[in-house]
């Protein structure tokens, strides 16, 4: 039985993983919090391998508040990028392999077509900056790796847009949703499926890609579907105004046909996964 850490456990991908593991028996899941595995302290990470021989480590841990970073730099960088740092050099002197979550942010979203894999990066914000310096680490420091971009991520659990949406329409409150950006909504179950699905293939074909669900929409756009599903009557108003703290990318698509090829595990539409969610819900 391959022993798997999954860390980060109490956010939204931790959780979700920890919904769908059951199914697989054959592996032995550790899940751990922040408060009990400080990945910032390298001596720290570097006894709780020696105490463990991992097969896999999911890092599901990062610093998500892209607002936030601007004014606590040292600690989105602390958190993204040297605590990853630590995570590689320990993978690699255990011969773990790493699966790591970087974001769509990496980009400057002057594009009009999905990104590639291949394509220069040079984000816009301090989040963006530093979760690109956790993939620069991995990179560097190990070959047994898997980093997977995502966007827009999702669920019923916890902080996102989904939730924020559904509870906001359920006080009565009319919404004023941006138009400017445009990304893919991504359900985080299926990012965790995703994951476990290709640790189960015991796949070796590491580097980075690109995982989102399939599609494009707006905010906007993204919060029309949720209203609909809800069978909402909030009224619902387009917002062109993007201006933010942090400087967010207007464009930020993936492109999956990488990620698609590599692993041949199937990728729903964003509006099929939200119904898909929904139905879980009733």
């Amino acid at each position: 039985m391959k022993k798997v850490l999954v860390t980060g456990a109490s956010g939204q991908l931790g959780q979700c993983i920890r919904k769908l593991s059951s199914r697989y028996q054959e592996f032995e899941f550790t899940f751990t919090t922040s408060e009990e595995l400080d990945l910032t302290l390298f001596g720290v990470v570097s006894a709780y391998f020696r105490n463990n021989n991992f097969d896999y480590c999911i890092n599901c841990s990062a610093y998500t508040k892209v607002e936030q970073a601007e004014s606590e730099q040292e600690m989105a960088y602390l958190v993204n990028a040297e605590a990853v740092k630590n995570l590689a050099e320990t993978c690699c002197e255990n011969e773990c392999t790493l699966i790591h979550f970087s974001t769509d942010y990496v980009f400057d979203g002057k594009r009009e077509i999905p990104y590639i894999e291949e394509d220069e990066t040079a984000p816009l914000n301090v989040y963006g900056a530093s979760k690109l310096m956790g993939e620069e680490y991995i990179r560097k420091h190990m070959d047994r790796y898997f980093i997977f971009r995502t966007s827009w991520l999702y669920s019923d659990i916890g902080h996102n847009f989904f939730n924020t949406i559904r509870k906001r329409a359920a006080a009565g409150e009319t919404l004023n949703i941006t138009t400017s950006q445009k990304g893919t909504p991504t359900n985080a179950y299926d990012l965790a499926g995703f994951v476990l699905e290709l640790m189960a293939s015991g796949s070796q074909k590491y580097g980075t890609y690109h995982y989102s669900n399939q599609g494009e929409a707006t905010w906007y756009d993204f919060a029309a579907e949720i209203l609909a599903l809800s069978d909402s009557r909030t009224e619902l108003k387009e917002n062109n105004d993007f201006q933010t703290i942090a400087t967010r990318p207007a464009y930020s698509v993936l492109n999956k046909k990488k990620v698609e090829e590599a692993f041949g595990i199937p990728i729903l539409h964003w509006r099929e996964s939200l119904e898909k969610l929904f139905l879980g819900l009733d």
